[in-house]
């Protein structure tokens, strides 16, 4: 065997980690549950799994891609470092003060979430820039030795240095950095000039912080993980999976791990666009749902939508502005608390409700055997007939169905005077239309039509959940993927080595500058580059520009893109023509009178990215025909029925199979409701339409 072929993917999530090697052999997967004291543990334990599965050794691995949620936990469980802030005189209070907005109208007892650092640990030095460059008070050596002493009686292991301006000129918070290097040589510095170089003090302020504070527990890690592999002999590159959708370097993550708040699921569309290319598909609902959580993405023209700014945490039943503001490029998902191990529970007003909290893999859903006493959402799918409690994670564990029960009727069949399996239907609905409302909105907010779009399910829980989301959300087709239980793992040796680099340059239309702009995005070109270059000495590299765009006086933008031509030769009326294109297609139309502005431009530096493709329904395909059966719940007609039983693996390709059916994997299952009849494609996809009066798929 060749070794530069062999590839490992790694993705921590919250219940499993899912290990992904590929190699000339084919791909092998594994998915082993999350070992939270000790992560690498169970890296180490997929990886030698997958090895023994490929027949190869661990050395021979050329390539580590890796993602996880070890970054996102430690924020929403406030677990990171002991941290302060070094701000400008009379900034001290930014984070707590957050922008002012109420993210519920109505709630007169609305309580908004503490900032991640309290008062007492937020201190402040004489200095001021302004909007413009000026430097309006000099900063004063003396002024940082003496918050450099207070630090350091403090004992803080951190430190996010946030001045206001920065993004304009950073020589006053570099000045910082220098003199605590000396009087602080053991403490991490993160700047806010280098961690989020762009206007809103609020956003900047928080991101750099959020860095500061995880900044040690991902270091620590990221060089336990390098060592153990290296006592595996597994001695090749390591990189990682960022927000935006690329891969960076190991010591890039360890310097900036804020960029990993969203690697895990940030796999998981570029697995989704990697697939909605093959298929040529230019409108794609990305649905990744694991034991945790659940992500929804929108995908157009095989390119997942990105962000600037998301939110860590909400605490408010997940409304937008309830969380913490991360800013940073990033895909743009809607990330709920409905995974397999969400935990269901009766409210005051005798409602089921099912998350935000999550059993994890320790103790995991009740049917795990581990101590779980609390029905899952996993509990129900077991009760109505979606799992085999004999073949579960391709038979490493047995399910305890009957502890399901048991949990099921403690928590919501005897509260709500039912049968256990009316309120397993309860959970798995809820926990369905929670998905579907999510869904719907992050579709209205983006002016889209989801009866346009394709999905692609992957996840360990998706399949099992799928079908019914579309029937919800008038989905015509879904697509779930070979290796769609470790989708977000097998993405990441699908992503491209990427890095986007931003600047906050304010500029008026009226006040247009062709040269300075041409200037100012051959430097952001140039910068990306370089990043990119520090993991991929060799691949071509194209840049993608981007600009944000606002009328004067409003207080959001919209994302403008250019062409490498506009961006070279760049004009006021091409700008303003495609800033008008692009409000009226999310807003209707367009503001007459308003002066238009710039505020943040952006260059995207790539490695190639996965050719389209043409793939589509068969015209015809062959029935299989099968006499194993499963008794499953059928939601749409709200009872059970004899479902046709099918092993995925023998499935070949043209082989359909009509709807009630159950397809079932190593590590997922497949429900194809009774509305639906499933396909196989050419590229192992199994491919769900809806019937037609004779049965087949249209």
């Amino acid at each position: 065997m060749d070794s530069q072929s062999v590839r490992l993917g790694v993705d921590i999530g919250g219940t499993f980690t899912d290990v992904v090697l590929e190699c000339e052999a084919g791909q092998f997967s594994t998915k082993v549950l999350t070992t939270y004291a000790a992560p690498e543990n169970a890296i180490i334990d997929g990886l030698h799994q997958v090895c023994e599965q490929a027949n190869v050794k661990p050395n021979q691995i050329q390539q580590i891609i890796h993602g996880t949620t070890l970054a996102t936990n430690a924020l929403i469980e406030r677990r990171g470092a002991k941290t302060a802030l070094v701000t400008t005189r009379g900034f001290r209070d930014v984070i707590e003060m957050r922008t002012e907005s109420r993210f519920e109208q109505y709630d007169l007892n609305l309580s908004l979430p503490e900032p991640l650092l309290p008062r007492h640990q937020r201190y402040t030095i004489d200095e001021r820039v302004s909007a413009a460059g000026e430097i309006l008070t000099p900063i004063d050596q003396a002024d940082i030795e003496a918050v450099a002493a207070d630090i350091k009686t403090a004992g803080y292991e951190s430190v996010a240095i946030g001045l206001l301006h920065s993004y304009v000129d950073d020589a006053h918070e570099k000045c910082i950095r220098d003199v605590f290097a000396k009087l602080l040589p053991d403490v991490m510095v993160s700047l806010s000039s280098e961690v989020s170089p762009q206007m809103r003090e609020y956003e900047r302020f928080n991101t750099t912080i959020a860095n500061a504070y995880i900044k040690p527990l991902m270091k620590s890690y990221l060089g336990r993980l390098e060592s153990r592999l290296g006592e595996e002999g597994v001695q090749c590159p390591i990189f990682l999976m960022h927000s935006g959708g690329g891969i960076i370097s190991l010591e890039n993550a360890a310097e900036f791990p804020v960029r990993l708040v969203e690697s895990g699921p940030a796999g998981g569309a570029v697995f989704a666009a990697n697939i909605a290319a093959r298929y040529g598909l230019n409108k794609v609902l990305s649905f990744d749902m694991g034991g945790t959580t659940a992500k929804i993405c929108l995908i157009k023209n095989q390119t997942p939508k990105t962000s600037r700014v998301f939110e860590v945490a909400r605490t408010y039943r997940f409304k937008k502005g309830s969380g913490m503001p991360i800013s940073i490029p990033v895909i743009d998902m809607v990330e709920i608390g409905a995974g397999g191990g969400s935990l269901a529970h009766v409210d005051s007003l005798n409602q089921i409700r099912v998350g935000p909290q999550s059993a994890g893999s320790e103790p995991g859903p009740a049917c795990y055997g581990r101590g779980g006493e609390h029905p899952a959402v996993t509990d129900a799918d077991l009760v109505l007939g979606k799992l085999d409690p004999d073949n579960f994670a391709g038979g490493t564990f047995s399910l305890d169905v009957e502890a399901s029960r048991a949990a099921l009727d403690s928590a919501v069949a005897g509260k709500l005077d039912m049968q256990t399996e009316n309120a397993a239907f309860g959970v798995a609905e809820v926990v369905d239309e929670n998905m579907a409302n999510a869904a719907r909105v992050h579709a209205v907010e983006n002016g889209e039509d989801l009866s346009e779009y394709t999905m692609i399910a992957f996840g360990g829980a998706a399949p099992l959940h799928a079908g019914r989301l579309c029937e919800k959300l008038g989905v015509d087709r879904l697509l779930v993927p070979p290796g769609a239980g470790v989708g977000s793992a097998i993405g990441f040796l699908r992503a491209p080595f990427s890095f986007e680099a931003t600047r906050s340059v304010f500029m008026r239309l009226q006040n247009f500058k062709a040269d300075s702009v041409k200037q100012l995005l051959a430097e952001l070109k140039d910068e990306a580059t370089r990043f990119v270059r520090t993991c991929s000495a060799d691949a071509p590299i194209s840049a993608h520009y981007k600009v944000y765009m606002r009328y004067s006086g409003q207080g959001w933008e919209i994302p403008v893109e250019l062409t490498d031509e506009q961006a070279e030769s760049p004009d006021a009326a091409t700008f303003k023509t495609l800033f008008e294109t692009g409000y009226v297609a999310l807003f209707g139309r367009a503001v007459e009178g308003l002066e238009v502005e710039i505020t943040v431009w952006a260059v995207n530096a790539t490695t190639a990215a996965q050719p389209a493709g043409s793939l589509s329904p068969f015209a015809s395909a062959q029935q299989m025909t099968t006499s194993d059966t499963r008794t499953v719940f059928d939601p749409a007609v709200g009872e059970n029925v004899a479902a046709a039983l099918v092993l995925r693996d023998d499935m070949q390709t043209a082989h359909s199979v009509s709807g009630p059916a159950v397809i079932t994997e190593t590590q997922t299952t497949i429900i194809v409701p009774s509305s639906r009849t499933a396909v196989r494609q050419s590229d192992g996809c199994i491919d769900l339409c809806i019937k037609h009066e004779g049965g087949s798929a249209s």
